[in-house]
């Protein structure tokens, strides 16, 4: 049988490592011409995990669990120095010392991807494999935010005559803003240290919800690919934000069957 620690170590790298590779490229995308230097930067943290996904093709689900650990430990050292580069980079746009087509909020939304990144890899290392009921609704309140975020960027870089998708957008928006102040609500009337209450019923409702705002990315990725509709969308962005909803449904299905089973993962 296959070690879940190595299981869940290579799953969450590979998926970070290419999201991570994605925001440099996106990032270098939005520079203008004259910050070469963050460009080359960016351009570095490209190539750092493109080697990561490269040693990623040695490994299977039946390695050395001890050669997992140390691999974790190497790219836990991206996953922090990409972070760093990106709170570097936020600081510059928000002191005005650099402007670009990068908006502040995308910024800091990358670097917190980055953060919970580096987070899941020294957890695993630590030897948490499965969720604990107290924290599965502060992940929760991680990705709901993400996908309000990217329903702001959707709304945003679309073109503004797209008017019936901007509206979308925006609704979709605020649906996950106020999922996350339910979250929050929810998470303050748990006793402390305990199963939070109404658990399931909150998870089916988030489930609901990113099953729609995936299914509203998966449209507007193949209108942007076969170039329908008018907008500042690259189409990696699409499929990126795309797969990130993909990934969020999946984190739901593992929550809901740990409540059902209260076992491990498997």
């Amino acid at each position: 049988m296959a070690n879940l620690f190595v299981v869940r170590s290579l799953d969450e790298i590979k998926f970070w490592s290419r999201i991570m590779k994605e925001h440099a490229l996106f990032l270098t995308l939005g520079f203008t011409y004259e910050q070469k230097q963050l460009i080359e930067e960016a351009q570095q943290f490209i190539v750092v995990f493109e080697r990561i996904e490269e040693q990623l093709s040695k490994y299977t689900v039946n390695s050395d669990p001890k050669q997992i650990e140390s691999f974790n430990n190497e790219v836990y050292q991206a996953a922090a120095s990409i972070w760093a580069y990106k709170r570097k980079v936020l600081g510059l746009t928000l002191s005005c010392q650099i402007r670009s087509n990068n908006f502040p909020l995308l910024i800091d939304h990358i670097s917190r991807e980055a953060a919970y990144f580096a987070n899941r890899l020294e957890e695993l290392n630590e030897g948490t494999l499965t969720p604990v009921p107290v924290a599965i609704i502060e992940e929760n309140v991680f990705f709901l935010k993400i996908m309000a975020d990217h329903a702001k960027f959707i709304g945003h870089l679309l073109d503004p005559s797209e008017r019936k998708l901007v509206g979308q957008a925006r609704e979709f928006s605020h649906d996950f803003d106020q999922l996350v102040f339910q979250a929050i609500d929810l998470d303050s009337m748990r006793p402390q240290s305990e199963t939070p209450p109404l658990l399931d019923q909150f998870l089916d409702q988030n489930k609901i919800s990113v099953v729609s705002l995936r299914d509203f990315k998966k449209t507007a990725r193949e209108l942007i690919e076969a170039c329908r509709i008018k907008s500042n969308i690259h189409p990696l962005l699409a499929d990126h934000t795309f797969r990130e909803a993909e990934r969020f449904i999946e984190i739901i299905d593992r929550f809901e069957s740990y409540l059902e089973n209260h076992t491990r993962w498997n």
